[in-house]
């Protein structure tokens, strides 16, 4: 295996010149970096990462905790952070929450032991006490959920608008028995959106029902048994607003498992916007995020971080939009034949 000593002889420099170009420095010059760039791709020379770690004391890695890797949701966000990544020369470290043996203290030893540059978190769901105090010395971004009243760099939507905005929208196609299948009430993002529920009814004059207010894991399992119980009541709702689209997806199918068209009979909407929200039968009307942007955006956040970048902003809330298809009607303003984007909101 070719040394970086092969790669400085056969350019015809100092090592040091290698280690400088290996390492983006501009004081060396053009002729210089190509003879040496040159070599390399001769030699076929792989850097030592143990090596430029005890050079530079940066792994060039960093760590991406998400709450469930088998929620497609999470894929379009991973490819966010993943593209700026590539760019920048990072390598990225995937960690399932929902697994079993996933301990969020390990992770949080992996950025102390320096094992990893920098983290990002798409869920709040751990020992925020801990999650607070790290972030004091170590690089740390929030991704899709929030901490209350903290200073890590956080990037997501407004769930409270966003939700509100949904239910409006049944209730402006006169739904007024509306249920919803809420997210788990541990998790930021399930008290928002049920928040945001609560509040479009509470602007209507519409009493909120507390047995139409039930909870789910956001899995399409979930979203299935729900909607079972909420079907069997006496007074059933009329439209079904669940916090994600996999929930959205298994209460469609356990209305079809009652006899019931959607929307005909009743109407249930998602939220997220997952690529098969507009393939599954009806196309799902929901709450479409800018996953991508979400991911690239948080990444940028974490490598100001890892650069001693002054932010002049820590909080980015993004545009979410109303994405209106098949499974809820259509108001008289949108368009009956294809997807309609209603509005935005920040």
């Amino acid at each position: 295996m070719p040394t970086i000593k092969d790669v400085a002889k056969q350019a015809n420099v100092s090592v040091a010149t290698v280690s400088r170009v290996l390492s983006k420095a501009d004081t060396v010059s053009e002729k210089n970096t190509q003879n040496v760039l040159d070599a390399i791709e001769k030699l076929n020379y792989k850097p030592n990462a143990l090596g430029r770690y005890l050079r530079t004391a940066h792994t060039k890695t960093i760590l991406v905790v998400v709450p469930d890797i088998t929620n497609p949701f999470f894929s379009n966000v991973m490819k966010g952070i993943q593209s700026l990544a590539n760019q920048k020369e990072y390598d990225v470290l995937v960690m399932d929450a929902e697994h079993a043996h996933f301990d969020s203290m390990k992770c949080f030893d992996m950025l102390e032991q320096k094992q990893v540059d920098g983290l990002i978190m798409l869920t709040s769901r751990v020992d925020q006490n801990s999650l607070l105090e790290l972030s004091k010395e170590h690089s740390i971004v929030l991704a899709c959920e929030y901490l209350e009243g903290t200073t890590i760099p956080t990037v997501s939507i407004d769930n409270v608008s966003a939700a509100r905005k949904m239910t409006e929208y049944l209730i402006d196609l006169s739904y007024t028995n509306i249920a919803h299948i809420t997210g788990p009430m541990e998790a930021v993002l399930g008290i928002d959106r049920l928040r945001g529920y609560k509040q479009a009814l509470q602007t209507k004059d519409i009493p909120v029902k507390t047995s139409y207010i039930q909870e789910g894991d956001f899995s399409i399992d979930s979203g299935y048994n729900v909607m079972l119980k909420l079907l069997s009541m006496e007074d059933r709702p009329e439209a079904v607003f669940a916090a994600n689209d996999e929930m959205a997806m298994g209460a469609v199918n356990a209305a079809k498992a009652f006899d019931l068209r959607v929307p005909e009979d009743i109407a249930v909407v998602g939220f997220d916007d997952i690529r098969m929200a507009s393939m599954f039968t009806p196309q799902l009307t929901t709450i479409s995020q800018p996953t991508f942007e979400i991911g690239q955006k948080s990444m940028s956040l974490l490598l100001d971080l890892l650069n001693k970048e002054p932010l002049t902003q820590s909080q980015f809330v993004l545009d979410d939009t109303l994405m209106v298809r098949d499974s809820c009607g259509h108001s008289l303003t949108s368009n009956m034949d294809e997807e309609s984007p209603v509005q935005q909101s920040k």
